[in-house]
């Protein structure tokens, strides 16, 4: 059984930055996907980014497009997400999960890591 550790959130003024990393325990994490999920309060879960097992392929949502950067280093078992130009309507907490392939359906991730809260004042 993968475990995932986030770690990095905290609070940050408007237009400001923060990265994310997400730790994977096991021998095979460059076999799989990973994203990145968040879900604000009274919101459901939404897909953030996702990167292949290689690092090739990288896919967003729109929302964080040109503001978000996922990468990954396999050599440490962790992948992150660089937020840049953050906004309020970022606030949420930010999931890291690993799957077969890359993919912004959460229900193709099996491991999920326990969140980290991310707070943008205005």
């Amino acid at each position: 059984q993968v475990q995932l550790v986030e770690s990095g959130g905290g609070l940050v003024q408007a237009g400001g930055s923060l990265r994310l990393s997400c730790s994977a325990s096991g021998r095979t994490f460059e076999r799989y996907a990973m994203a990145w999920f968040r879900q604000a309060p009274g919101k459901e879960r939404e897909f953030v980014a996702a990167i292949s097992g290689s690092g090739a392929n990288t896919y967003y949502a729109d929302s964080v497009k040109g503001r978000f950067t996922i990468s990954r280093d396999n050599a440490k078992n962790t992948v992150y997400v660089q937020m840049n130009s953050l906004k309020p309507e970022d606030t949420a907490v930010y999931y890291c999960a690993l799957g077969p392939v890359v993919t912004k359906d959460a229900g193709a991730f099996g491991s999920w890591g326990q969140g980290t809260q991310v707070t943008v004042s205005s």
